[in-house]
């Protein structure tokens, strides 16, 4: 396929992107409303795995075609694309309030299972006890939030801001059609993710980019556009606890989720620069927790430091790669 062939799937992908994010974020708030769940729940489970579900098919993808770099450096790679850029341009577009079950709970599990990954990386201990250990973590966890899906919503609207309440004055009542429009949703997200993806990679490889690069940089950022898709419909439509939930969640089922079940079929190693990266992710996780806390809402400034942030790592890649 030539440049120009490239350059017009990529544009298509991001219509379908675009499209189906909105398709989500609708759908899903509606079924939240209808299973008297709060919008943090749907975001942190079922809005986090459909957005998730690119980099499982890259992941295991790459697994099974023994591109070790390229399987783990996605999952990092991802999850750093997604607490940087996306976090922080959709803080820069409009401030996220915040408040203490996002920290707590929700952030404390995510920095938990960062610092986990870095051990394992640390040990190149990537095999299926690895991940039988990853996966058994987020079947408590998701079982968790379930189980308390009554009280999270009173968690999650014991706040100054209005737009943390999981319903909006003039919400549409939520009917059976909600359910098969959020798998067309997902299924548009995905199609936009592998056709971008694919697009951006044959685009990278014409230009001579390494295996390494293109998988920390490209691929991740391909696979995440799932992600700043439905995050930057659900600010516009005023989905704030779905934006977190969303970009938490999915880095949860990235690392508990898509690495466990891929080590527990393939084991990994741990290829050059994965721990670099991962010592990168964690300082960028408590950062980011950090101005979850302070004044309960993440700024604009805030948002263009995580940027910052997600650029520089991404240049420390090219540069050891």
């Amino acid at each position: 396929m030539d440049i120009l062939a490239n350059l017009l799937l990529i544009a298509f992908s991001a219509g379908l992107l675009w499209k189906g994010a909105d398709l989500i974020v609708d759908n899903a708030s509606a079924i939240a409303r209808r299973l008297g769940i709060s919008e943090l729940v749907i975001g942190l489970t079922i809005v986090a795995a459909g957005t998730s579900a690119p980099e499982f098919l890259v992941t295991i993808t790459a697994a099974y075609q023994g591109l070790a770099e390229i399987s783990l450096s996605n999952i990092l790679g991802s999850n750093i694309f997604n607490l940087g850029l996306i976090l922080g341009l959709v803080a820069m577009i409009r401030p996220i309030p915040t408040h203490p079950t996002l920290l707590y709970r929700d952030g404390g599990m995510l920095l938990g299972l960062t610092m986990i990954m870095m051990s394992f990386i640390a040990l190149d201990f990537l095999g299926r006890w690895s991940g039988m250990l990853l996966l058994a973590g987020l079947v408590g966890y998701v079982g968790y939030l379930f189980s308390r899906a009554p009280k999270a919503i009173a968690e999650a609207t014991i706040t100054s801001s209005a737009d943390l309440k999981t319903e909006n004055p003039g919400d549409p009542a939520a009917t059976w059609r909600n359910y098969p429009l959020l798998m067309v949703g997902f299924l548009g997200v995905a199609l936009g993710g592998k056709f971008m993806v694919q697009s951006a990679t044959e685009l990278a490889m014409i230009f001579g980019v390494s295996q390494w690069v293109i998988g920390v940089t490209i691929v991740a950022g391909g696979t995440s556009l799932p992600e700043l898709a439905t995050c930057l419909a659900a600010s516009l439509k005023g989905r704030n606890d779905m934006i977190l939930g969303n970009l938490l969640g999915s880095d949860i089922f990235n690392f508990a989720g898509v690495l466990g079940l891929t080590m527990l079929l393939r084991p990994l190693h741990a290829p050059h620069g994965a721990l670099l990266s991962m010592i990168l992710l964690n300082a960028m996780m408590l950062l980011v927790l950090f101005f979850i806390r302070s004044n309960w809402k993440i700024s604009r400034p805030e948002g263009a430091l995580l940027i910052c942030l997600a650029l520089f790592r991404w240049g420390m890649d090219i540069g050891f790669s």
